[in-house]
């Protein structure tokens, strides 16, 4: 009966040693590339984090700076301001400056409704288009003005008198 478990144990042993060699050659051999490439990868990946984190790294900078503040601090206000406001005139829109930035009427038109404080929703509602049409004539007549925000156009606007 010994003799029977030695060398079944002994073919056993022979045979997981078999396959062990096979999937070597087949994993190693055959598949390092791939290996060899996963492994190059992840050092570049690691590397790259990390030489990102460095360069990106923000820097709190404290500096102080020493002032001086007299003892004695004198302000004059004046009792009485005048301020001279111009008397009202009729608005008149400067068709040649439309003209010359190319704002359509349809333009001009939704930077009045923007002016007047409505979301692009509501003018869409008011002059019967899409919303997405609305942000296209928006868009365009910020380009026109060279203006990034709403507000920013609407002062635009009103300092080269399109609009009131």
């Amino acid at each position: 009966m010994r003799k029977h478990v030695l060398v079944f144990g002994l073919v056993g042993g022979v045979l997981i040693a078999l396959l062990q060699a096979v999937e070597y050659r087949y994993v190693v051999i055959e598949r390092s590339v791939e290996i060899y490439g996963a492994i190059v990868a992840a050092i570049f990946a690691t590397v790259g984090i990390w030489l990102g984190r460095k360069i990106a790294r923000t820097r709190d900078v404290v500096r102080e700076v020493a002032v001086e503040v007299p003892v004695e601090v004198r302000v004059e206000v004046p009792v009485e301001v005048r301020v001279e406001v111009p008397a009202t005139t009729a608005f008149v829109r400067d068709d040649r400056k439309r003209d010359a930035l190319g704002i359509t009427p349809r333009e001009l038109e939704i930077l009045e409704l923007i002016a007047s404080g409505l979301s692009n929703k509501e003018i869409a509602e008011r002059v019967h288009v899409s919303e997405n049409t609305v942000k296209t004539h928006s868009s365009r007549v910020f380009d026109k003005l060279g203006a990034r925000r709403r507000t920013q156009a609407v002062q635009l606007a009103k300092e080269q008198r399109l609009i009131r």
